[in-house]
């Protein structure tokens, strides 16, 4: 077998292996609770999926511009402009087959080899297989559930070398669920601001799942404001996760480049898709707002749950539909054929113990936590949180 030396430095993702793997047990027969995945279980609304029926029934199927099609640009500009004080025109938006295409897109057509990108850990799992596909360095730097999981404006100082060329964070975060605020990415982008080669990629794909209310952009912070790449999509916000459409605003010398990598991989986005993307942007949020709501009550019941379980430790997530509990109080016990070394084996045990899918905390950055996704109805995230309770309680 002739593979490339790029495919075997990639892992595979983590959250896709676990949800693999809690399919293969379901299709065996168990009832497997699956909180691995990071998808609303939510429909996409109705106004939305009609807004695609119509643009199916037009005829709107063909081949699609690049960097997305006008009034989508038009709209994400506009939106950007409105909600999150980002002052990009339709010129510097491209729009690409998800979030996840959209930073590949930017590490691609930004970093080269011997760049190194440092990563703001508890991090989602797929950053930094992308900046290794790059052929850049990952530089992974961590803050604990003391430190309510948000590296500070100071390590990112300590950290910055010259061959740093990349910030990436997102918030609300996955997968911890915090979010910075203000004066944390005020002194972040005081930070990067001395250092002129230094650029920002901002995830803000779970934006509409804040439950502060008071989303903050570092793209506003005019200090910084032509080195930051705000990745966004509509997945989360909007339940659309099977819609892949995900989007960037950035300098206009940044969108062409990411552009022009695009148009030789996947070229434009699902057309229809994007008809209805305008609709997402331009129609009421009430949907948007609803699920959020009911995600916030979600997560009370997880938290309580949790919170009466020997050894956890927990934050307080003020955003996205995960918690990431510190579970390293079982590192050392055991039960029949398991033996909890890491969080990788506490979630391996988990899903053959107790039948529920979560993803160990190595992949994000921090092997002593592991994520569950609190996407999943009531009565499943009850069930699955008495079963977690029964398991442990089987370690010594």
């Amino acid at each position: 077998m002739h593979l490339s030396d790029r495919s075997y430095r990639l892992e595979e993702s983590a959250t896709l292996k676990m949800a693999r793997l809690g399919r293969e047990l379901a299709a065996k027969g168990h009832k497997v609770i699956n909180l691995s995945l990071g998808e609303p279980d939510f429909d996409t609304p109705s106004h939305i999926k009609q807004a695609a029926v119509r643009a199916l029934d037009a005829g709107f199927t063909k081949y699609t511009p690049v960097a997305g099609i006008p009034e989508l640009r038009k709209a994400i500009a506009e939106k950007l402009q409105r909600e999150n004080g980002l002052d990009w025109t339709a010129e510097n938006i491209v729009v690409s087959t998800g979030a996840k295409q959209s930073l590949a897109n930017v590490a691609l057509a930004m970093l080269n080899e011997g760049d190194e990108v440092l990563i703001l850990g508890p991090y989602w799992v797929s950053y930094s297989e992308i900046v290794k596909l790059a052929d850049a360095t990952p530089v992974v730097l961590t803050a604990s559930v003391e430190q309510d999981f948000k590296v500070t404006a100071a390590q990112i100082a300590a950290a910055i070398t010259p061959k740093t060329r990349m910030v990436w964070y997102s918030s609300p975060c996955n997968p911890t669920g915090a979010v910075f605020n203000y004066e944390e990415l005020e002194a972040i982008a005081n930070v990067v601001a001395q250092h002129e080669g230094v650029y920002i990629v901002a995830d803000e794909i779970y934006e509409y799942i804040n439950y502060t209310d008071k989303h903050v952009s570092i793209g506003a912070f005019a200090q910084v404001k032509d080195r930051v790449i705000t990745v966004n999509g509509f997945a989360k916000g909007f339940a659309m996760t099977g819609w892949r459409l995900g989007y960037i605003g950035a300098a206009d010398w940044i969108a062409k480049a990411c552009e022009k990598i695009q148009g030789q991989v996947t070229s434009g986005a699902n057309s229809f898709a994007q008809k209805a993307a305008v609709v997402a942007l331009t129609s009421s949020l009430e949907p948007t707002f609803e699920m959020r709501e009911a995600f916030r009550h979600r997560r009370e019941l997880v938290l309580k749950g949790l919170s009466e379980i020997e050894g956890f430790k927990c934050n307080m997530p003020e955003g996205a539909f995960y918690v990431f509990p510190d579970i390293s109080y079982y590192f050392g016990k055991k039960y029949g054929e398991y033996t909890i070394n890491n969080s990788d084996d506490f979630s391996m045990f988990l899903l053959g113990e107790a039948y529920v899918s979560s993803v160990g905390g190595s992949s994000f950055g921090d092997d002593n936590c592991f994520r569950l996704s609190y996407a999943a109805s009531n009565e499943e995230l009850l069930e699955a949180v008495e079963r977690i309770k029964t398991a442990v309680a089987k370690l010594v």
